[in-house]
């Protein structure tokens, strides 16, 4: 094996931390062991794919980014590998805003990077940039590269594509990564700027991105129906929340790329921790189990959903009184998503009904008329919608003024998922509270006269989720 030189930690490195391979087996490296070694391969694939659906939606996202910053020369990395351990790294996945304006999703290379030249006025072209692709051509065979280099060799990784396979695909300029060259006046994702425009960008969705949307959506209701059908494993196993866990990244790697984020599989008092990632608990009749999880596609879309189900396959009396009032509160910030409301409404819409059943139910302060203290905002601390798209939390850096107190257009994706979490110690709620975590997200696209909730087809009425558990566990 050849010597693993220090990594450049400059935008175009491939991975973040310097990799010392000194105490590996070595591979030979006598001549005639090279001229054996890279003698004797069949012809690499050389044929070109057809252009990707999302090429031409990425060039119009180039435009309107070219539009904002007229003779500025733009530079987007992919970003690097992240170290996992020593020399193990995590799944790359590249930078949001790249993908977005190349359409290059889960087979980005590490240390790519997507340049957008000023064009000179005059020079007879609609467009204000000239885009051009940088990334580190595949090693031919007569290069000790694709043996020798367990980071970006085709031995060790596989096949890698040609500067003109990924030209065509994306249907951009490309050019090899040796060849970038950064400049003083370059703005990058480092710039507040542009880091705000690349996310305001997506506050919109095109056609394309709707799809993309709906497929996730899609993929997780497959997902959901397994981690059903798995419960009696679940109920069975001392960590079964790891058992519900696992059926849905599976479900996640079979249709898509990977989950969107960390799947949280809350059984019982765990529901009351927001995300709670660690699901090493038990699954038990009778126990609620809050699933929120999420399938990315290889686009990198995201889906972002969370059902609460009995386990068993019934509510008791108060699980279904907590449950069906966050189903009111969801349906409640549902109905008024409209174009041209303020996006910090629906929040509004779903707290006015968490404040008025915790307090029939007894469970805030008896207050005077100067109190205006939100005491319900204890039993449900978070917000009650974000933007959603290639982040699971979408756009977080654009401007306050175009998020939460932005006005809702058609186009736009987000969630609505209010809940209510009764801490195990909560002495300010009976006991009979106490342990229930409630939470019920949805996805939702802003139309032309209202909305459409993508995943309406997972079941969310308290009767119906009943059903569906009992369908799922041959009840």
């Amino acid at each position: 094996m050849s010597e693993t030189k220090t990594p450049d930690h400059s935008a175009s490195a491939s991975h973040e931390a310097e990799i010392d391979n000194s105490n590996r087996s070595t591979t030979p490296q006598t001549d005639k062991f090279l001229n054996y070694i890279m003698s004797g391969w069949g012809e690499a694939d050389q044929s070109l794919p057809a252009e990707r659906k999302v090429a031409s939606f990425a060039a119009q996202r180039r435009q309107a980014l070219g539009a904002q910053f007229v003779g500025q020369r733009l530079v987007i990395q992919a970003g690097a590998m992240k170290q996992r351990s020593n020399d193990t790294f995590y799944q790359f996945r590249a930078h949001s805003a790249f993908s977005h304006l190349t359409g290059w999703g889960s087979e980005s290379e590490p240390g790519a990077i997507l340049v957008l030249d000023p064009v000179s006025e005059g020079a007879g072209s609609a467009s204000t940039h000239e885009a051009t692709i940088y990334f580190r051509e595949r090693a031919g065979r007569d290069s000790e590269e694709f043996f020798a280099n367990p980071e970006i060799g085709e031995f060790w990784i596989g096949p890698r594509p040609s500067l003109a396979q990924v030209a065509a695909d994306l249907g951009v300029r490309t050019a090899h990564l040796a060849d970038f060259a950064p400049q003083a006046d370059d703005l990058t994702l480092e710039d507040s700027e542009l880091a705000r425009v690349t996310s305001e960008l997506r506050l919109v969705k095109d056609s394309y991105e709707l799809e993309e949307m709906q497929a996730a959506v899609d993929a997780t209701a497959r997902g959901f129906d397994e981690v059903l059908a798995g419960l009696d494993r679940a109920v069975a196993e001392p960590r079964g929340e790891r058992v519900v866990e696992g059926v849905f990244n599976m479900r996640a790697r079979l249709d898509g790329n990977t989950v969107g984020y960390e799947t949280i599989a809350a059984a019982g008092h765990h529901a009351c921790t927001l995300h709670w990632i660690e699901n090493n608990g038990v699954v038990r009749e009778g126990d609620l189990m809050l699933l929120d999880a999420g399938v990315e596609m290889d686009s990198l879309y995201t889906a972002d959903i969370t059902r609460t189900i009995p386990i068993s396959g019934s509510f008791s009396e108060v699980q279904r009184r907590v449950y069906e009032a966050v189903l009111e509160a969801a349906d409640a910030a549902r109905a008024i998503v409209r174009p041209g409301i303020r996006f910090g409404d629906v929040h509004d819409a779903a707290m006015v009904v968490i404040e008025r059943k915790t307090r029939e139910w007894g469970l805030l302060p008896e207050v005077d008329g100067g109190d205006d203290t939100p005491y319900h905002r204890r039993y449900m601390v978070h917000g009650t919608s974000h933007h959603l798209g290639l982040d699971v939390h979408d756009c977080a850096q654009a401007r306050r003024e175009l998020y939460l107190d932005g006005k809702l257009e058609e186009g736009m994706v987000f969630t609505i998922e209010p809940g209510l979490y009764f801490q195990p110690d909560d002495l300010t709620v009976p006991a009979e509270y106490r342990g229930i975590g409630v939470r019920i997200e949805d996805d939702i696209v802003v139309t032309a006269d209202g909305c459409v909730n993508l995943s309406a087809d997972i079941p969310r009425d308290a009767d119906a989720v009943e059903a569906w558990v009992k369908e799922m566990r041959g009840r």
